[in-house]
């Protein structure tokens, strides 16, 4: 079980998980809450850092917002500083998966001299994946008839929590490579529930805008970055495009994977995770 605490911070208190050894670790989602089961992302990374597991405003018992404002990545990536400080850490290290790789991107940009290195994986710079073909939110997908159907089941007030936990089991399932291998995938209890008011706000205010390609050179500490080659959710595409414009960066390329490859090629990316704990500038 992870260990709970809550930082009292000069922009609030946040509830935060902490396990493992090793230098610190910072993962988080932006619209995801955790709880002392962990979560299947940041447990890759307890045997080599001390990772710190963080609830953002309006996420478990973390404090509530006063303005909407405060959802938004730039804010998000303060508190995640206001933190940092709280822990009395000189620096610490960032790893983030899908929209928590977005905020990590904005975190390294905002706080370069915080950050010792940088993790991002199924991530986008820019709203653009939400167009792509490959993607399941695109309109030129075949899935994306019925993932409108599966959203409508998940915000209805009128939906059972049966229908809902089908509902966003099916979702689950159309962002992995190997459909037949989900049991296995999630075996062990986990959290990581979506926050909808969290997830509200990055899809209606943030997202529409969202283009951060030109502050990616800025990005100037050791990171990798990787993506499953059959993300449905952010192709690949995207994450080359990041590797690209972050200068000293690394790209992964997770070949049996769609969008969890911390689950579907576990081996595989324990082995990213050993490199990543060993990264160092002069490693790239």
């Amino acid at each position: 079980m992870w260990k709970k605490q809550f930082i009292d911070t000069e922009r609030g208190n946040f509830e935060v998980f902490t396990q493992g050894e090793g230098d610190p670790l910072c993962v988080t989602h932006l619209y995801s809450e955790f709880n002392a089961l962990g979560y299947y992302f940041a447990d890759i990374f307890v045997n080599h850092f001390t990772v710190y597991l963080i609830n953002l405003k309006e996420a478990g018992n973390s404090c509530k917002v006063v303005n909407e404002e405060e959802l938004s990545m730039q804010e998000t990536a303060k508190d995640l500083e206001s933190i940092r400080e709280a822990l009395h850490l000189k620096k610490w290290s960032f790893a983030g998966h899908s929209t928590g790789g977005m905020l990590g991107l904005i975190y390294a940009d905002l706080y370069p001299d915080s950050l010792t290195k940088l993790l991002v994986g199924g991530a986008s710079s820019t709203n653009k994946y939400m167009e792509h073909e490959s993607s399941m939110y695109s309109q030129k997908s075949p899935l994306n008839d019925r993932l409108k159907e599966i959203f409508a089941v998940l915000k209805s007030t009128n939906s059972t929590m049966e229908e809902r936990s089908k509902a966003n089991k099916e979702w689950t399932n159309m962002s992995l490579y190997n459909v037949e291998r989900r049991d296995e995938y999630f075996l062990k209890p986990s959290s990581g529930k979506i926050v909808h008011k969290r997830l509200n706000y990055y899809s209606f205010t943030e997202l529409p805008n969202y283009n951060i390609k030109t502050k990616l050179p800025q990005v100037a500490i050791p990171s990798f970055v990787y993506c499953g080659r059959h993300d449905a959710q952010c192709p690949l595409v995207f994450s080359e495009e990041i590797s690209r414009g972050v200068k000293n960066s690394r790209l992964y390329i997770f070949e049996s994977s769609n969008h969890l490859p911390y689950l579907e090629e576990k081996s595989e990316f324990l082995a990213m995770v050993q490199d990543f704990k060993v990264l160092t500038e002069n490693l790239l």
